[in-house]
């Protein structure tokens, strides 16, 4: 795309990317991630989530406060040998405050850009979520280069401090 088309297009988006919400880091043993993220650098642990569909046992820590808080959600699987893996990729995904997650999709998606399957949903933290796809295909030519993106619809206090 020519740096002209470009400008167009980010005059045209109908949502902005408002911060980091959270990264997330996948291993087979959340308890010695923990040793590393909570005990030795201080971070709080604000939360869990489990669920068999995603295959993951995740806790939720955070650094920072209010809008400024961001996640690092440390995951494991439930059972080792299913999909997804969330282990298999230490860096596993990021995540970022959207401030209208449904512009957001709509407008990508007419842009060309890959979505990962499950469309809008609930988030282990609570949020409408949704994810880019890694890899792009011929239908969706721009995707996440090898990354998993996760677009995270931010609350209204995200939206006045960082919009």
């Amino acid at each position: 795309m020519s740096e002209a088309k470009t400008s167009a297009a980010a005059q045209q988006r109908p949502f902005k990317v408002l911060g980091i919400q959270q990264i997330a880091i996948g291993g087979t043993d959340k308890q010695r991630m923990k040793r590393l993220w909570v005990d030795m650098l201080g971070l709080t642990q604000t939360g869990t989530f489990q669920s068999e569909r995603e295959n993951v046992d995740e806790d939720i820590l955070a650094m920072g406060r209010g809008a400024y808080k961001v996640e690092v959600d440390i995951m494991q699987p439930l059972d080792i040998d299913k999909k997804p893996a969330v282990h298999t990729t230490p860096l596993n995904h990021i995540g970022v405050w959207i401030d209208d997650l449904p512009k957001a999709v709509e407008w990508l998606t007419a842009q060309g850009v890959r979505f990962a399957p499950g469309g809008i949903r609930k988030g282990a933290a609570g949020y409408d979520i949704c994810f880019l796809h890694p890899k792009s295909n011929e239908e969706f030519p721009i995707a996440g280069e090898g990354v998993l993106i996760e677009l995270v619809q931010a609350p209204p206090e995200v939206i006045a401090a960082l919009g």
